[in-house]
Formats: structure tokens, sequence, C-alpha cells
């Protein structure tokens, strides 16, 4: 691959074009932001690759970059405490990101869960089965025994837990992070996940759930953790409509509850389209 062609998916940005090339740009092509400086090693090892692999994906992502030291006010606002952070913006929202050098694979592995090449990538790398969740835990922990200092592993273990379903284990797990991870991306993302799992605790079946809301539509209770519990089973978007019909009906109910329960969701969905469409129906209904 030449420089060139990886050149054409790499640019800078600052506070003056952050707006237009990132979060406006972010809704037709996904773009990564890398928030680096000159004087940090971590990000001389992390850069090269993350522009190897933009061009790699042949658009299919673009990666801007942050100097930290040119733009302070940027990364005040994203509230970036160590670099290099990156992170993932699609739909004009932020949908994930870690902090520290990964290697070159887990980088690979981070993309393909977002995006994936356009036509003339190479594609050779993909082929290999998906890593199960069982697999990521056990590969996590070998990695915390090698290197127990990488406190970012633990939020990889606390996010592959969570994958697995094993949600008491993940907040153990995210509630031991340092200041520094406890806001990163992924770990909001996982504390939202969490929360929701956590409103069915002790909550009625589905099928006893759709009995109530069928049986009196304005339960609200009976519609929230209906709306919850599709969410979290597979089904976003019937999830999605029950948290839409409590905002349009009882909008303040439980003090604005169905609000909250549709921002929760949309930081842990991955379908920035579907995100974009039930952002713009939730928008409607409240302005």
């Amino acid at each position: 691959m030449s420089a060139t062609t990886a050149d054409t998916h790499v640019f800078d940005v600052r506070e003056d074009n952050f707006e237009a090339e990132v979060l406006q740009a972010s809704l037709t092509t996904p773009i990564l932001v890398d928030f680096w400086a000159t004087w940090c090693g971590p990000c001389k090892t992390l850069g090269p690759m993350l522009e190897k692999l933009a061009g790699e994906f042949n658009g299919a992502f673009r990666l801007a970059k942050v100097d930290v030291d040119k733009s302070q006010q940027l990364a005040a606002m994203f509230g970036i405490r160590s670099i290099p952070t990156v992170m993932l913006v699609k739909d004009g929202q932020i949908l994930d990101g870690f902090q520290g050098a990964l290697p070159e694979g887990q980088l690979r592995e981070f993309l393909q869960r977002h995006v994936q090449p356009l036509d003339g990538a190479a594609n050779d790398e993909f082929e290999a089965a998906p890593e199960s969740p069982e697999e990521a835990i056990n590969r996590i922990q070998q990695a915390i025994a090698a290197e127990p200092e990488r406190a970012e592993l633990k939020l990889d273990l606390a996010l592959a837990l969570m994958r697995a379903g094993n949600a008491d284990a993940a907040e153990t797990e995210l509630s031991s992070l340092p200041a520094n991870l406890a806001t990163d991306a992924r770990a909001v993302r996982l504390r939202s996940q969490l929360d929701l799992a956590r409103a069915l605790k002790g909550a009625p079946s589905l099928a006893e759930l759709q009995q109530r809301v069928q049986a009196d539509a304005g339960d609200w209770a009976a519609r929230d953790l209906l709306g919850v519990r599709l969410l979290l089973e597979g089904d976003a978007p019937a999830g999605l409509d029950q948290f839409l019909v409590t905002l349009e009906k009882a909008r303040d109910w439980n003090d604005g509850q169905a609000k909250k329960r549709l921002l929760a969701a949309f930081t842990t969905l991955d379908d920035a389209e579907l995100v974009g469409r039930y952002r713009r129906r939730m928008a409607s209904l409240l302005f």
C-alpha cells in the first residue's frame, strides 16, 4: 500500500474544524480520532499502525489526528487524561474507544467490530473465525498475569465478561478501574449496559410484561421493563419503541426515565443507522 493511499484517509483536526470534519462527517463515514503528542512514546508506535489500517480499510473509516498540545481545549472537552487515546465516532456520537498502544492484532479486532474494509481493501486478515467471549476472557486473564501493571487490561476483561453474560463479574472489574480509565468511552458504554441489566434483576418475564402492557397501555413501569428486556434480549427496535411510547405519552414519568433509557440504549448499540433513526424520532418528540 502506498503512503499516498493511506494519506487520503488521514487528516489533522483542531478546535476550529472538529465539528465539521469529525462530528458532521461521521454521519456518513466513521471517524477514528487519535489524541496524541510528539513527545509521547506509545503514540509513535500506535500512530503509524492506525495510518496503515486507515489505508487498508480503503475509506471505510477516516483517521483524525489531534495533537493535544496544539488543541488543549479539545482534549479537555473530551476528558483526555492520558495518551494515546483513541475514540471511534459514528453518527455524531462516540461509539467506542481505547487508551494505550494496542498491538496491531487487537487494533484490527477493534475496528472489525464496527467497520468493514471497502472494496479494494486487504481482506485476508479478516477471514479467521471471530474470538468467542470465553476465549477472550482466557486470553486477557493470561495477559493480566503477564503484565499486571497494565490497568487497561482490566477494562478489556470487564468488556469480555459482559459479552459472556457475566454482568456481576464485569461490574466488579469496572469498579476497580483507576480514575483515568473510568471515563474511557468503552467504560461509559459498559456502565450503561450494566445499568440496563441491573434494572431486570427480579423483573417479570418477557411474556408477563407483554401481557401487562396489553392489558394496560399506561402501565409505564411494565412498559419500561419490557423495553429493557427486549433491548437486552436482542430486539433493539422493539425495545426502543417501548421507550418512545412512554416518552410521547408520559414524558415526565419517573423523572423522565424514558429519555434516560433511550440515551443509555444509544450508548450500547453498534448499529449507527438504527441509533441515528431513533435519535431523530426522539428529537421529534422532545422539540
